[in-house]
């Protein structure tokens, strides 16, 4: 239980919802938030990992310097986005922009960086200005995911893990740059990386790295033990764009190796059209999906929860902060 005695602008809390919703009375000042969350601390702690999303609503986070203000107290070893596939923008050692991308198209569900050698195990979103319609960022528990995936495909990724592919473009082409992924225009850094973090890699002719990860695909929460879905796979495998823009793919590329992200099994064989249909299906019965309000704040355990993103219009600000 969260003792609330000392602050009567919290409204009310909703610990058995997910996510968990804890509100205060509107516009509180973030400082006033921090206040509660570090004096709350361990009932924060267990409310997140029982529920694994708790939202903060009501409260006056309305700009960059507020939010970098009040995770900095909330929060403590901080990791940047170092070999993150989505675009976005650093604004400071702290804070990123959300993924970049066409707001006409969704971004399916994933737990941040679960291609990579590290990963947050933490993730603040916070709402800045929400959009115009849509843009809603949806939460799906990994241990409810994991049961709803088929058993065979289950017991496949969990004896042979996943294998994604990235193709790095050297400043001109579709996605992501390898300048941009690794945060440097050093070979040698990312080279570096690439070594500790266990990345096979390969320069092309044309200046481009190809970058080959053994992973998991299914892991054990660090502290609760359970089991949850963790990856990206369907993300990474270009049949989650639709027959039809797979087989354009296909087409401008030659092969599925060339494509700019690809993923299989950790075999090596591939992972079937229907699997990741199903895949995208489990997320979208599964997903809740909630309204951005002005100032919301959301943390995430990101070994618990996937999050993804809704197509939306008009001008939309969420800021991400991701710890360690």
């Amino acid at each position: 239980m969260l003792n609330t005695d000392n602050y009567p602008c919290v409204r009310a809390i909703e610990a058995d919802s997910f996510p968990a919703v804890i509100h205060f009375e509107k516009d509180t000042a973030a400082d006033t938030l921090v206040d509660f969350f570090n004096e709350c601390r361990s009932g924060i702690e267990a409310l997140l990992l029982k529920a694994g999303a708790v939202l903060f609503s009501g409260v006056d986070i309305s700009s960059r310097d507020i939010f970098e203000a009040a995770v900095t107290r909330m929060g403590d070893d901080f990791i940047n986005y170092t070999d993150g596939n989505s675009p976005r923008t650093k604004l400071s050692d702290k804070v990123y922009t959300s993924t970049e991308f066409d707001p006409a198209q969704s971004i399916t569900m994933h737990n941040e960086l679960s291609y990579s050698a590290r990963w947050p195990s933490r993730i603040f979103f916070a709402c800045i200005q929400p959009s115009e319609t849509g843009g809603e960022t949806p939460l799906a528990d990994g241990r409810l995911v994991l049961k709803h995936m088929d058993a065979a495909l289950v017991e496949k990724v969990r004896q042979e893990g996943v294998i994604y592919y990235r193709n790095l473009h050297n400043g001109e082409g579709f996605g992501p740059s390898w300048q941009d992924t690794f945060e440097t225009n050093s070979r040698e850094t990312a080279e570096e990386f690439c070594r500790e973090a266990g990345i096979d890699f390969v320069w092309n002719e044309n200046g481009g790295l190809r970058l080959i990860q053994k992973r998991k695909g299914i892991l054990e929460h660090p502290v609760t033990g359970e089991q949850v879905w963790f990856n990206q796979v369907d993300q990474f495998h270009p049949y989650h764009l639709g027959q039809q823009t797979h087989d354009i793919m296909m087409d401008m590329y030659g092969s599925i190796e060339a494509l700019p992200t690809y993923a299989s099994f950790g075999d090596g064989s591939p992972i079937p059209n229907e699997a990741i249909a199903s895949i995208k299906e489990i997320f979208n019965t599964i997903s809740v999906v909630r309204p951005w309000e002005k100032g919301d704040l959301v943390l995430v355990d990101n070994v618990l929860v996937s999050h993804g993103r809704k197509p939306f219009t008009g001008a939309r600000q969420i800021l991400v902060s991701m710890l360690a």
